[in-house]
């Protein structure tokens, strides 16, 4: 029935496509191509296996089986119906049909499962005179029908239940974050089981589980039950149970997981789960708010998913984000965070700047992922120091102080910089000065003009300092030595000077003193109309303001 490499497509949660194809591409995948909520690729029979036994972020892997175009539901009946389903099924076995439809041609999905479903019964009662059944919960056999305008996919689901339900989860709390969502932000996130990771508000554990599982790269397919392609004809038991046993990839974890809820209820039920996954050893769970967690000893990856008020009630979802954004600025420099929300009002209330932001779907509701970079000081600081926290640089320093050569050392000799050696560039950084051009600043400019042009003076007999050195006999506080109108310095009384004196301006008169004659008396003054006079307009014509 299967050729050696085939097609087949693997579906995911919309947002996550980037991140399954990476996966795709880490197990062997070929030919990797990213759609709508879908990635395609090609591989054997050994990739569909390992694709569902493995893959973190898939929902469904699928087979296409069978390609055709068609204009109404009679054309899919009869297309349908000459097609080989004994090739991939027996009369015995039981079906069910998933329908996704995006045309204008076919516009109820039902009724074109109901027209599969025709087709297939008809096609065994035709050939053998006994019908397959339909069974909704459980089938042997699970078949999707895909239609895009006037394009019909017929595919064999390989996975049958959804793999985001991997075995684990006993208990939920409510609203639950979906399991193929929680690993894809975390690989989105960068974990790789290289430091230690918080989830603050961990409800039933699914960000503690998935984290832990890929930290030892444990695949998720070990808890199910089953798959649906192992009720498939060329079903190939051994290569299975040879994936399956296989853990030769598996790798130690010398980190630690910590998780932590308000609610003891939620953190019962996440103990429950952990001890069903049997990562009891990786995850450390506590009863505690966030706001009163202790800050890490070393750097942590910090994921949450904290209430959106939309299924669990809350009184006041600002001030809880508004507590998340304090909390996460003052107590955790140097780690990172992860954050879904739902609302944009939410990220508001955080008050952080984030650096990294993706949609998501969780569920019916259109969410946000957003990262966050956690320092100390502000940002314009540590974009200087490369990103760079203060306990960062304090260690390079360190660093660069223990990398001395051992004769400084032996001679006691400290690393300094002359004042002419090097000099800040405008970047921040330093520069020798040989590598300036000769270049001079504004002050070391003036000194040397005003220095060279009092010595020519000299040199010509006609120098006039504007200022006489005079420290240590008093500060200019006297009126005979501030300065006069010609912007000299006025000279002390008693002081002789060699230089000619400067051309006083004759001292103006008072008005008191403008009339009055050398004996003291008063001058009268000379007749004649005043310059100025006040004249009164009448009140009773109009005027402008």
């Amino acid at each position: 029935m299967f050729s050696k490499q085939f097609k087949m497509i693997a579906k995911t949660l919309q947002g996550l496509e980037p991140v399954l194809a990476k996966e795709l591409e880490a197990l062997g995948a070929e030919n990797v191509e990213i759609g709508r909520r879908m990635v395609a690729f090609e591989g054997d029979k050994a990739m569909l296996y390992k694709a569902n036994f493995r893959l973190r972020t898939a929902l469904r892997i699928l087979k296409p089986v069978h390609t055709f175009k068609a204009k109404n539901a009679d054309e899919l009946y009869e297309v349908l119906h000459n097609f080989d389903w004994s090739s991939i099924m027996k009369s015995e076995q039981t079906f069910a049909i998933d329908t996704v439809v995006y045309s204008d041609l076919f516009q109820h999905s039902q009724f074109v499962a109901y027209r599969t479903k025709d087709a297939i019964v008809d096609y065994f009662q035709d050939k053998e005179g006994k019908r397959p059944s339909v069974r909704l919960d459980n089938p042997d056999i699970y078949l999707n029908v895909h239609i895009a305008h006037n394009e019909i996919t017929l595919s064999l689901d390989s996975s049958g239940e959804s793999l985001h339900k991997r075995g684990y989860r006993i208990l939920q709390t409510d609203a639950p974050i979906n399991e193929v969502l929680a690993a894809g932000i975390l690989l989105q996130a960068g974990w790789d089981g290289q430091s230690d990771l918080l989830d603050p508000m961990c409800g039933s554990g699914t960000f503690l589980i998935e984290a832990a599982l890929i930290a030892r790269n444990i695949p998720v397919g070990i808890y199910r039950n089953g798959y649906a392609f192992q009720n498939w004809l060329d079903y190939d038991e051994d290569l299975f149970a040879s994936i399956y046993e296989d853990d030769s990839e598996e790798r130690p974890f010398n980190h630690k997981i910590y998780g932590s809820d308000i609610l003891r209820q939620a953190i019962l039920i996440s103990e429950r789960n952990i001890d069903r996954a049997g990562l009891s050893r990786d995850i450390v769970l506590e009863v505690m708010p966030f706001a009163k967690r202790p800050k890490p000893e070393k750097p942590t990856l910090i994921v949450m998913n904290p209430p959106y008020g939309e299924r669990l009630g809350l009184s006041n979802p600002d001030e809880l984000y508004a507590m998340i954004g304090e909390r996460l600025k003052h107590n955790y420099a140097g780690c990172k965070a992860w954050i879904i929300a739902y609302r944009s009002e939410h990220f508001n209330s955080i008050g952080l700047r984030h650096n990294s932001r993706a949609s998501l779907m969780n569920g019916a509701l259109e969410c946000e992922l957003r990262g966050y970079e956690l320092f100390e000081g502000k940002r314009e600081e540590y974009k200087r120091n490369d990103g760079k926290t203060f306990g960062d640089r304090t260690k390079d320093y360190q660093g660069r102080e223990h990398r001395q050569s051992s004769e400084q050392r032996e001679r006691g000799e400290r690393r300094s910089f002359r004042r002419d050696e090097r000099r800040p560039q405008n970047s921040g950084g330093f520069r020798r000065r040989d590598e300036q051009g000769g270049q001079k600043n504004k002050r070391q400019e003036r000194k040397e003009f005003f220095t060279s042009r009092e010595d020519k003076r000299r040199e010509q007999g006609s120098f006039n300092p504007r200022r006489v050195d005079r420290r240590g006999e008093g500060g200019f506080n006297k009126r005979d030595e501030r300065p006069n109108d010609k912007g000299g310095f006025r000279q002390r009384q008693g002081e002789k000077s060699e230089n000619k004196p400067r051309a006083t301006k004759q001292k103006t008169l008072w008005p008191q003193d403008r009339f009055r004659k050398e004996d003291g008396t008063i001058r009268p003054r000379p007749a004649g109309k005043a310059r100025y006079q006040v004249q009164r307009e009448d009140s009773s014509k109009g005027g402008n303001d």
